[in-house]
């Protein structure tokens, strides 16, 4: 399996799902716009989120793969699918009586989320309603997610990477089509997240079936894999609850800043989502199979070659990302959410966090790379200890920031506890002896700074004036915004290839069967 290819793949699925995510946050801001309603939203549906990614694609996939893929390739199909069943079958009821949970505890979850809303008794309200309709979401995405762990052993990438999809036509669907008959209009939000998880299990399972892994109701708590996972899944989910506990942290924070707070952080964060999940989970989703199999044939050299692959590949790719997106923020966010009920005002504050978020765009993506140089070997507790410390850093610079920049402060916080989160793993990596760098970093860190620098020049003769795009219209910008990232990325790459980088030089042969 040629692994780039199979992450274009991932990431060409996972871009085409980006653009309707955009599509979908444009038609949000213009319908609904950055008010009471979509703050609302945005914190019921984080909800959910935060369980989705505790229980089932962070914790359970960082758990389940490493394991799985030993059964698939020591201990031959019917065990294999023996451990899925009862995997599969212990998540569920778990996971059921988690979102009957999120169902009756919705006004205590909502308090504790955003304690700020409780002055305002219609908004409180309003989020406890939106709540009590996305809980199911985290039933179905979980086992979405036992699926995609399947899948992915079995280099199935495609299928899970385009299920997200089917998310966004839900959302796009809800906001033109049912948004006129609901009361509240926004109700139509929350039932298009609750459709969109049946959707994309309903979607991945003919392909479970044609491998001879689609689950079935099978309970047995005595087997021994069963209890590996649960181990495993044990500091998992404490690790995956550390960066979810800080993102819930900044929406408390942000709950009693300006009425819009939420919104701005949540724009800024669906704009950075976008480089993360193109790259950063394709990434991660490759590679962990991978080394898992490197790891099962005590292969060191190839574990650690694998690793400095992804690293190349993460810098390549993100620092141009990092810096268009800090320096080109207003052209992006005027284009893309300056429409209907979402102001100029709306943009420029949005601007503020979209500049603090890029600011850890790299560790962000790191981070993909080298948590994995640690699941795949079985040790989930390292990264979790790495994580605590994280977050007492993010936190006090929290604390720090929010006085003089605002919303602003609590994305930079998490920018910067990005970047010391990858740091501290890539230093234990190396510590460990589980990583050792391949010759030439120094002049590849060289040649990408030439490139960097012939971009920011590009982007900032580009751009022109902030001030006309907040007061442009609509193809203009487009057109504008269009012809600046095209210009951006033909320079960028460019100056790599009269550098001497090619594409060939990246191609890198998996170890998954």
């Amino acid at each position: 399996m040629n692994l780039l290819k199979a992450l274009a793949t991932v990431s060409g699925l996972t871009l085409v799902s980006r653009i309707l995510a955009f599509i979908r946050d444009v038609l949000i801001a213009r319908i609904f716009g950055a008010g009471m309603g979509t703050d609302a939203f945005f914190v019921a549906f984080k909800l959910p989120n935060l369980l989705r990614r505790l229980f089932a694609e962070g914790a359970f996939s960082q758990a389940f793969v490493p394991i799985f893929g030993e059964y698939k390739i020591r201990r031959g199909h019917d065990e294999t699918k023996l451990l899925a069943d009862h995997v599969a079958t212990l998540l569920a009821i778990i996971l059921f009586v988690v979102t009957l949970i999120g169902v009756i505890a919705a006004p205590v979850l909502v308090y504790i989320s955003a304690p700020g809303f409780a002055r305002d008794p219609d908004k409180f309200a309003l989020t406890v309603q939106l709540l009590r309709i996305t809980s199911p979401y985290i039933f179905f995405i979980s086992l979405v997610a036992v699926a995609a762990g399947i899948l992915n052993t079995y280099n199935k990438f495609w299928v899970p990477a385009f299920a997200p999809i089917l998310l966004n036509l839900c959302f796009i669907g809800a906001a033109l089509w049912l948004a006129p008959y609901c009361d509240p209009p926004i109700l139509a939000l929350a039932w298009a997240v609750f459709l969109a998880g049946f959707v994309q299990l309903a979607f991945q399972i003919p392909f479970l079936k044609k491998i001879g892994m689609l689950p079935t109701f099978r309970l047995n708590l005595k087997d021994a894999g069963v209890w590996r996972v649960i181990r495993q899944m044990g500091p998992a989910v404490f690790g995956v609850s550390i960066a979810q506990i800080s993102l819930i942290i900044n929406t408390v924070f942000a709950s009693f800043l300006a009425a819009g707070s939420v919104s701005w952080l949540y724009y800024a964060d669906r704009l950075m989502e976008f480089p993360s999940g193109v790259l950063g989970a394709a990434i991660s989703t490759i590679l962990l199979p991978s080394l898992s199999r490197h790891h099962a044939d005590n292969d060191t050299v190839e574990y650690s070659k694998l690793l400095d692959w992804g690293l190349r590949l993460t810098f390549l790719l993100t620092l141009p990302a990092a810096l268009a997106l800090g320096m080109i923020a207003v052209p992006l966010l005027a284009t893309f959410f300056q429409h209907g009920a979402f102001s100029a005002h709306d943009v420029l504050m949005t601007r503020n966090a979209l500049v603090g978020y890029s600011v850890g765009l790299i560790g962000l993506l790191a981070v993909k790379v080298l948590a994995p140089g640690f699941y795949a070997r079985q040790d989930i507790k390292t990264p979790v200890k790495i994580g605590i410390a994280t977050l007492l850093v993010t936190q006090t610079l929290n604390l720090l920031l929010i006085g003089p920049l605002q919303h602003a402060g609590l994305a930079l916080a998490i920018g910067i506890g990005s970047c010391f989160n990858s740091a501290i793993l890539f230093y234990l990596l190396r510590k460990r002896g589980i990583y050792r760098p391949d010759p030439g970093w120094g002049a590849f860190l060289a040649k990408l700074a030439a490139a960097l620098l012939a971009l920011g020049l590009a982007l900032w003769f580009g751009m022109g004036s902030e001030q006309d795009w907040l007061t442009g219209g609509g193809w203009p910008r487009i057109a504008h915004l269009a012809g600046l990232v095209a210009m951006g990325l033909a320079v960028y790459f460019a100056v790599l290839w009269l550098l001497g980088f090619r594409i060939g030089d990246f191609s890198r042969r998996g170890a998954v069967s």
